[in-house]
């Protein structure tokens, strides 16, 4: 039975929590930690599990052996260098830190370890129809890729919501995703502002994102925060003798007095409940097995945190940023 503490007992917290106990076999919940210690015990109750008055307390306990970071992305740093230097397998939800620097700390004290112990919550990889759409890419059925479009689109946002958010919190996801679909860096990024929607208030949205990939791959990507009518992704390759693209999730269509319709999902939890599931069911067999996660880890952390930045001056100046990465340590090869 692998022996999971969680730090950070909010939504995605207890989602994951819940998906540990009740959705996989061969895992137990057995301590719980969160700014909120009532909350923290709430969660921690039903599970027979311990609450430690802070993060690091419960990395350090004896009865954990694998770690999963859910809280503050301010906190993930000081968490998951404490579970590399406990020599403990971590699973971080994004972001793996909230700058470059702090994730270059991260790689530098995994590499100090000598072994992959991190991965990264970016889940996208681990759905049903990306995989798919992969498989056909990597076949080479619709010849060599040439360019991807995507949309992200939410149907709305929290009030907190910045900017920057549109960047470091959504279209991060794309960020990381064609990374992994095209196995090649990003060297360059656009972001183009057309106009304003009426349902924005203050967040510049919608907007385009435009990726230059180092084997010359385009990528643009719709990131629209104010939709209203529900959660929607979409993603279509364009490649020298064909197109792959993703299709509507929705399990029925209805026909009805002379229309077609079908459900779209309210948000992330709807699209990608199963993806999640699949994600965490694959790290805890990693760290059972005793071998390295086989999913994103700390280099793509830092890859998607160095692309965000660039990202993020492309917005605020209207100009197209240059990416730079270090040399990518043997480790993570």
């Amino acid at each position: 039975m692998l022996r999971v503490g969680v730090i950070g007992a909010g939504l995605i917290g207890r989602d994951h929590i819940r998906r540990l106990t009740t959705v996989l076999a061969g895992i137990d919940v057995v301590a719980v930690a969160d700014v909120d210690a009532f909350v923290a015990a709430q969660v921690a109750a039903p599970l027979g599990a311990t609450v430690y008055p802070n993060g690091l307390a419960l990395i350090a306990a004896d009865e954990v052996d694998a770690v999963l970071v859910c809280s503050w992305g301010g906190t993930h740093e000081e968490y998951v260098l404490a579970a590399i230097t406990a020599g403990k397998p971590v699973f971080c939800e994004k972001p793996l830190a909230t700058t470059r620097e702090a994730c270059l700390r991260i790689v530098a004290a995994e590499v100090g370890h000598g072994r992959r112990l991190v991965q990264v919550g970016y889940m996208r990889r681990y759905d049903a129809a990306y995989r798919a759409l992969k498989q056909v890419l990597d076949s080479g059925v619709i010849g060599a890729p040439l360019m991807m479009h995507c949309a992200h689109r939410n149907a709305g946002v929290p009030a907190f919501y910045e900017p920057e958010n549109t960047i470091t919190d959504t279209a991060v996801h794309e960020i990381d995703m064609v990374r992994w679909m095209f196995g090649a860096e990003i060297v360059a990024v656009r972001v183009l502002r057309p106009r304003v929607s009426r349902n924005a208030g203050s967040l510049p949205d919608p907007l385009l994102l435009v990726l230059e990939l180092a084997n010359e791959v385009l990528v643009d990507v719709e990131i629209s925060v104010n939709v209203r009518y529900g959660y929607d992704i979409r993603g279509e390759i364009l490649g020298e003798d064909g197109t792959v693209s993703l299709e509507n999730p929705g399990l029925i269509a209805v026909r009805h007095a002379g229309r077609l319709a079908g459900p779209v999902p309210g948000d992330w939890r709807d699209r990608f409940a199963t993806a999640y599931d699949v994600e965490l069911r694959e790290w805890a067999d990693s760290v059972i097995g005793g071998g390295p996660p086989v999913g994103p880890g700390s280099w793509d952390g830092y890859a998607a945190a160095v692309v965000s930045d660039a990202a993020v001056r492309a917005l605020r100046t209207g100009d197209r940023v240059a990416v730079t990465v270090d040399e990518r340590p043997a480790i993570y090869s």
